[in-house]
């Protein structure tokens, strides 16, 4: 009986895909970063209603994975001094290394997933609307920031292809932007709206 449940177990992983990759896409559900304004200065944040990367996941035994994503988004914001405008625009590379749970489920089956991620800027660029500089660049604090990360979803399995929306939280350890006037700083609570896809 042992042997035959060996087999069984050797037979079921061997019939399952121990890899798969594919691009997950989403929306932000919370601005990345905070902006107000005083007398003297107004900041104006633009966040981009798009996250696009790709993910690699190795599917291990007892209904555990190992997830990888890159992911990109687009930042940009204006601060405005007087007659002074300068704007400000950088891309955002995130990277999650996740530890993914999935639960039972023929063709659909909910997954928790939780682990550690690194977000760097990348070509950062400012820019002179109106007048001189206003030294808005300054605002930067941190290039990369790490953080934990919790999740779940529901990976639905159809021929080939598998469909992960998920929903996930992103705790920031520290702040990419942090302007001395404390009118613009970065949102530490992150959470996003996701969807993967892969084969």
């Amino acid at each position: 009986m042992r042997y035959f449940a060996i087999l069984l177990l050797t037979a079921t992983a061997a019939s399952s895909q121990p890899f798969g990759a594919g691009l997950k896409a989403g929306v932000p559900l919370t601005d990345f970063v905070d902006a107000a304004s005083n007398n003297n200065f107004n900041f104006l944040a633009n966040t981009d209603r798009l996250v696009i990367g790709a993910f690699a996941e190795v599917r291990l035994p007892f209904s555990l994975g190992i997830e990888f994503d890159a992911l990109h988004r687009h930042i940009e914001y204006t601060a405005t001094q007087g007659a002074n405008s300068t704007k400000v625009t950088s891309g955002a590379w995130e990277f999650p290394l996740l530890l993914k749970y999935r639960l039972h489920g023929k063709i659909a089956r909910p997954y928790v997933d939780a682990g550690v991620a690194w977000d760097s800027l990348q070509g950062l660029q400012e820019s002179i609307l109106a007048g001189t500089p206003i030294g808005a660049p300054s605002a930067v604090r941190h290039n990369t920031v790490s953080g934990f990360v919790l999740g779940g979803g529901l990976d639905v399995h159809f021929l080939l292809i598998h469909i992960q929306p998920e929903i996930r939280y992103t705790r920031w350890f520290d702040k990419h932007f942090l302007d001395p006037t404390q009118l613009l700083k970065s949102n530490q609570n992150q959470a996003e709206f996701l969807v993967g896809i892969s084969f």
